[in-house]
Order: structure tokens, then sequence, then C-alpha cells
């Protein structure tokens, strides 16, 4: 994770820019159709509050998102309400309690898009969140309450904000398990 890697997941986003004198958000009705983010809105809420891993990973494929087999996503888990498309969940990810995965930002002249990759095993811990355009590789670790804005490595343990590799990840000192 160097800043070669926050300048990959910024040319991963897609740019568009917002018509008129006002920020991004007051035309997200031009990004999407009202009644998409409606019901996506109440698929994100069944996902977020259901228990069964069955029915959240159900939700998040009629949603649009890539599930593969044995995702596990936690009580109060976020996928992105806007585009939840732009979401894969390689086999066997958790994502933990209260973590949010971003495929979206809207700023002031523009807004982004961009996908966000979870590769297999990898853990994301609660309240974790992932920005858009951000891929975190096969094995890796996120700490609980870190932001993720670049890519993580394979096998590597991040933490913290920004997040920061760290030495002796969970998995080492069986921390987690």
């Amino acid at each position: 994770m160097t800043d070669s890697g926050a300048d990959r997941r910024h040319d991963r986003l897609d740019r568009h820019p917002a018509a008129g004198p006002r920020n991004s958000l007051w035309h997200w009705t031009d990004a999407k159709h009202p009644l998409r983010v409606v019901v996506n809105y109440l698929a994100v809420w069944l996902i977020r509050v259901s228990p069964s891993l069955r029915l959240k990973n159900w939700l998040l494929r009629r949603l649009g998102a890539t599930v593969e087999s044995g995702v596990a996503v936690g009580l109060e888990a976020t996928p992105d309400v806007f585009w939840p498309e732009l979401v894969t969940l390689r086999a066997d990810a958790i994502v933990g309690y209260d973590a949010t995965l971003l495929c979206h930002e809207f700023l002031q002249d523009e807004y982004r898009t961009g996908e966000v990759v979870v590769g297999e095993r990898a853990m994301i811990g609660a309240g974790v969140v992932v920005l858009p355009g951000v891929e975190i590789g096969a094995d890796a670790t996120v700490a609980a309450n870190s932001l993720v804005v670049e890519d993580v490595p394979p096998g590597t343990t991040v933490a913290g904000v920004p997040a920061r590799p760290v030495e002796g990840g969970l998995r080492e000192t069986g921390e987690g398990r």
C-alpha cells in the first residue's frame, strides 16, 4: 500500500460531472432512478437486520452484487445503496458488523463510482468503511473501525484511519478466530 495504490483506486473510478450550481448530491436523481434507490434501500435494510446469511447473500445477488459461496455478511453491515451491483464478494469472505462498502462518493462538482472487491477469505472487521475503487486481496484482514482508502494486498493485515499495514497480523497471532 503506497501512494501508487491510491492512484490505482482513483484511476479505477468513473467520474460523472454534476449539472448545475449545487453539489452533486443535489443531482442524485440524475444518477439513479428514485424508485431503484427505494428498492435498493429496502433490500439493504433487510440485509442489515436479517440474521440469515443465506437471505443476505440472496438479496445481494438480486441487487446485482457478485456474491460467491460461503460469504458471511454481519449484522448492520451496509453494501452501497446506490450501486450495489459494483460490490464483489469472493468465496468465504467475511464482512463484519456495521461495516460499510461504498461504491460511490458525491463531491462538489462530480460524483464518482467504482467497484469494491473483497477477495477470497478476506476479513473485514466491525465498523470498517471501504471507499469506492478499493480491492481487498485474498486472505487480507482489515481491523475494526478502519478506513480503507487504497488497495489491500493479499495476505496483508491493515488497521487505522487511513488503514495501513501492521506487523504480526491477526491470523498470525491467533486473534479473531
